[in-house]
């Protein structure tokens, strides 16, 4: 295949940017919780288990959107897939200002767990077609030199928004400590932002997204360029029964357990600094701006360094794979928080920890479009993150009940777990997929 060099063309780059506003509405929406779960605790009388079952029922969804949502995104085509899975992500998301302490329907009794649940439930499956959508849109977009480094920089906007999430969460709501309803709490208002925002990226989006083959925006040079490093393909459109079987699906799947760690640090984090070092909601701003700031670096790091080490003459292969190595070391330091009894040590090292897991992301994120052709990048994605929040769903289940139980010692093995896992998960994923070899548009490997 003949090298084309770099074109002067950045149209690309203006779709990408849409990437970036969709996954941070995505984060804010999906982060708002996490950063209220004391104070929501505090107003409906929640236990721990309380609020692992409604992180459960987000995770549900989310498991049963990807095994849906990724078909459905590559049948439907990424303008109008990415389109359902926002509208109905806002929609739900908006619907959990509107819970109250109980209701009653039908001669049954609702309660906040319930209403949350079902509310996280609609946010959980309409957000599961965000990476989906997202990963297709960069397999369409860019070349596969780039996708690592594009897909770090839309990935590096779940920081911004679960760094938005504290700041504008502390502003606007008043903590309460004591149980039942309390009106004029505004902790309604943060969930209500999201909608407005989802409107205005849809109305960009109509706007702007077209198929680099439909674009009239986009220059022959920056075509020609996008589609350098891989072969033409037929509109003929893969089911996710069809990847299913393959291991390379399956190597990508293992990769995707480690979504677990992120959701501990996303659902959980900060209940973990209120529980251990006495943070409270209008505190938590700085710890979540440290945190997340160093997420973003490794993202858009994690993203950059195997485009480099591509550069230099390695195989897409190695240079993956020594990017997650990588990876799994910057992670593993945060098996200390553990012990630490420093709240700044801990801050610290979650940071970095997330920086490595964002790193990690962003490249197993694009193992998918280096392996499998374009058409089936969706159905990939979501098999994969079904997994994943499979793996969130068992770690939620038994966090909530150890803290219930037995009190701090749940998030002693939790980060002893969060830290050591990727190694492991490594080793696997290799020993399942120890070359890379793309497929081509049938589902078979390439013959070099």
């Amino acid at each position: 295949m003949t090298e084309i060099k770099k074109p002067q063309g950045n149209h690309r780059y203006k779709i990408l940017a849409m990437l970036v506003y969709a996954t941070t509405i995505n984060y804010f929406d999906r982060s708002i919780i996490g950063v209220m779960a004391p104070t929501l605790e505090n107003l409906f009388n929640w236990t721990n288990t309380d609020y692992a079952n409604i992180m459960i029922a987000f995770k549900v969804a989310y498991a049963l959107g990807m095994l849906t949502m990724g078909g459905i995104i590559d049948k439907l085509g990424t303008k109008k897939g990415y389109m359902l899975a926002i509208g109905i992500w806002s929609i739900f998301g908006m619907l959990h200002a509107l819970v109250v302490q109980e209701i009653n329907v039908f001669n049954i009794t609702v309660t906040s767990v319930g209403l949350f649940a079902i509310a996280r439930f609609g946010l959980g499956f309409g957000e599961s077609g965000h990476f989906p959508a997202a990963q297709k849109t960069v397999a369409e977009w860019f070349p596969k030199k780039e996708r690592a480094f594009a897909t770090g920089l839309f990935n590096a906007a779940t920081s911004v928004g679960a760094i938005a999430a504290p700041f504008v969460v502390g502003w606007i709501v008043t903590e309460v400590t004591e149980p039942g309803w309390v009106k004029g709490t505004g902790w309604q208002i943060p969930f209500l932002i999201t909608g407005a925002l989802s409107t205005v990226w849809v109305i960009l989006w109509l706007k702007v997204y077209r198929k680099p083959e439909d674009s009239k925006k986009l220059s022959k040079e920056e075509f020609d360029y996008i589609h350098s490093d891989s072969e033409p393909e037929s509109e003929e459109k893969i089911a996710w029964a069809r990847v299913l079987p393959k291991r390379q699906t399956w190597a990508f799947a293992t990769a995707k357990i480690t979504d677990a760690v992120w959701w501990f640090y996303l659902f959980w984090g900060a209940k973990y600094l209120n529980a251990t070092f006495g943070i409270s909601l209008k505190d938590i701003g700085i710890p979540f701006l440290i945190m997340y700031l160093l997420a973003d670096g490794g993202s858009i790091g994690g993203g950059w360094i195997s485009g480099y080490f591509m550069s230099k003459g390695w195989t897409l292969n190695k240079a993956r794979k020594m990017t997650l190595l990588i990876c799994a070391i910057i992670v593993l330091p945060v098996c200390y928080v553990a012990f630490t009894q420093n709240q700044w040590v801990a801050i610290v090292l979650i940071g970095i920890a997330a920086a490595g897991h964002q790193a990690w992301s962003a490249n197993i994120f694009t193992l998918v479009s280096d392996v499998f052709p374009k058409k089936a990048v969706a159905s990939v994605t979501g098999i994969g993150g079904m997994v994943g929040a499979v793996a969130g769903i068992v770690s939620d289940k038994a966090l909530g009940e150890i803290l219930d139980s037995a009190g701090s010692t749940g998030y002693f093995w939790a980060f002893l777990i969060a830290g050591s896992c990727y190694l492991l998960i490594l080793g696997i994923v290799h020993l399942m997929m120890p070359k890379m070899t793309p497929l081509d548009e049938n589902l078979n490997l390439v013959k070099s």
